[in-house]
């Protein structure tokens, strides 16, 4: 993983125009209008609980889309309800004939602040309108 990269802030549904790459580094990569990403930075609720085959995964709701989730084995000792609402990010994988995943190396529970929901979206609209939207004019 080439931390060079930043974790792009994004809405599910932007995902789905997300193109695969390779780095200079030959490590596999998407883009979003130019923009090289390995990892998504994401928000949203837990619309399921873990699988049963200890794997962690998970499926994330954002209110704009639902996305897989997968948590390594130091997160699994924490307890994960559905319902929750939690902020994730990690690196991105297309899946064929299933939804997108993210494998998670940070999971936070923002549970207990229930404005993070509607900052989130702002956060999201915000960064569009400064970071990516030039580039995607160019």
């Amino acid at each position: 993983m080439d931390y060079n990269l930043a974790a792009l802030k994004v809405f599910c549904s932007q995902l789905n125009n997300a193109k695969a790459t390779t780095t200079q580094q030959s490590q596999a990569a998407f883009t979003l209008s130019g923009i090289l990403f390995q990892r998504v930075w994401l928000q949203g609720i837990l619309v399921s609980t873990p699988t049963t085959d200890s794997s962690g995964r998970f499926l994330l709701d954002d209110g704009t889309g639902v996305i897989e989730i997968q948590l390594l084995s130091d997160f699994l000792t924490l307890s994960w309800v559905k319902g929750m609402y939690v902020m994730v990010v990690g690196l991105y994988f297309v899946q064929k004939g299933s939804l997108p995943l993210v494998k998670i190396h940070k999971i936070v529970d923002l549970s207990p602040f229930p404005d993070r929901e509607s900052m989130w979206y702002l956060e999201v609209i915000e960064v569009f309108k400064l970071f990516y939207q030039p580039l995607f004019e160019e």
